[in-house]
């Protein structure tokens, strides 16, 4: 393939597509962050209150509700792909841009418990297909599937601040392979995980060395049979738990369908009640039950103890049904309060006898947002990068493999729409992607 000319130039076409997707993609992501940060931060303090009052997020993600429902009803693209359906690679053309980009700046800011991972996806294969018709680069099928992929990658990657998870992702999410592919795939990435594991509790048993690829970095406490017993428990328990969610949120994707605008305003409402209640009960900031939580989870993974109980369990109870009815009705992505829900799901069980609080938390991740994006090899990858170190791999290819197999096996809920299409044009392979 790389003899053929065409597929030569495709290649040079694809990397420089990835210089103009990596800047909009960086700018993107900035005016979330900043309108966030000034929405949720700087406005409440400038109007006197030390943190976001509780009824902030009310007329916030209403108004986001009603933005939404009307570009689902106005503009092509309906928006871009439903969270419920889990992350997808194609579907959404260069003309849906508008659509995307106004729901992802609007809904995300103003409190939907979603991640900018899907709109990022559709911005990133969206402008690769706008550039090559501004070139007029050939319009086939094979070429707009490649440059669909290359620009959703370049986006991924300016997300995740890594290439590798942008590859491994978009490969996952296009289904490279086949099912061939996931059925070798999965026993391999759960015997590599297995097999650490008996390899390093060897070394620290017999005190043996074999050679290391070390260089010196600091380990957290080695791993013991206690870890792995828990990682059996934790997994299944935030595998099923995520699982429902989205189950609940292909079932309020289907009540939007009978009257979008409406609908999904009522949807955006309810999660602002669920933030609302959060607010009440722990007198703490709504913001740490709205949002992405990506910055709510660094906050807790570098000072667990400012969290009590109770809170925990409440944040876990609260932006769970928030995450479940934004996953049906707004625009966004799976993985950020996915990995929030596992991470505290985790500093909740941290205290348990042989449990420490980073095989807690790297399991828990692992598993929320397997069960999530159902992409264990993407999941493994994203939380090995999250956690800095390779010292728990073992228990998050594990925990991610446990949470994989059960997700699967359970019910999946009603069908969810593919990008793009309207309700009269429901078909068969719009059901949530079975690996």
């Amino acid at each position: 393939m790389l003899g053929r000319p065409d597929y030569r130039r495709a290649l040079v076409f694809c990397g420089l597509i990835g210089i103009p997707v990596a800047l909009i993609a960086f700018w993107f992501l900035v005016a979330v962050h900043r309108l966030e940060q000034l929405i949720w931060t700087t406005w409440p303090k400038d109007l006197g209150w030390k943190q976001a009052p509780w009824w902030w997020g009310l007329p916030l993600l209403t108004v986001a509700g009603l933005v939404v429902g009307l570009v689902v009803t106005r503009l092509p693209g309906r928006g871009g792909h439903i969270p419920a359906a889990g992350l997808h690679a194609g579907g959404v053309t260069w003309k849906a841009l508008p659509g995307v980009v106004i729901a992802a700046l609007v809904g995300l800011p103003l409190g939907a418990v979603l991640g900018p991972e899907a709109p990022l996806i559709a911005m990133g294969g969206g402008l690769a297909l706008l550039f090559a018709r501004l070139v007029r680069a050939p319009d086939t099928e094979a070429s707009n599937s490649l440059l669909g992929a290359a620009g959703a990658a370049a986006a991924v990657s300016a997300l995740f601040g890594n290439p590798i998870v942008g590859a491994v992702l978009l490969m996952e999410v296009a289904g490279l392979g086949g099912p061939q592919l996931f059925a070798v795939m999965l026993p391999a990435l759960l015997a590599s995980g297995v097999g650490d594991l008996i390899f390093t509790g060897f070394v620290h048993w017999t005190g043996l060395e074999t050679g290391s690829l070390s260089i010196g970095l600091p380990k957290p406490p080695p791993l013991d049979w206690g870890d792995v017993l828990w990682v059996l428990v934790l997994a299944p328990a935030l595998a099923f738990l995520v699982h429902w969610a989205f189950v609940g949120g292909r079932f309020a994707a289907r009540f939007v369908t009978t009257r979008t605008v409406r609908n999904t305003t009522l949807c955006a409402l309810g999660a602002a009640v669920c933030v609302t209640l959060y607010a009440v009960a722990t007198g703490r900031s709504p913001g740490e039950a709205a949002l992405s939580g990506e910055s709510t989870l660094a906050a807790l993974a570098q000072d667990p103890h400012a969290w009590s109980v109770g809170a925990l369990i409440a944040v876990l109870a609260f932006k769970g049904l928030a995450y479940a009815l934004c996953l049906g009705s707004l625009r966004g992505g799976p993985v950020f309060p996915a990995l929030f829900l596992g991470g505290a799901f985790g500093v909740l069980l941290s205290p348990l006898p042989g449990l420490g609080l980073v095989p807690a938390m790297a399991a828990g991740m692992a598993a929320s947002v397997t069960a999530a994006l159902r992409l264990p090899v993407s999941s493994v990858v994203l939380v090995v990068l999250l956690l800095g170190n390779v010292d728990t791999v073992a228990l998050v290819v594990l925990a991610s493999v446990v949470s994989f197999v059960l997700s699967q096996l359970l019910p999946q809920g009603p069908r969810v729409l593919a990008a793009g299409k309207r309700p009269a044009e429901r078909t068969a392979t719009d059901a949530p992607r079975a690996r």
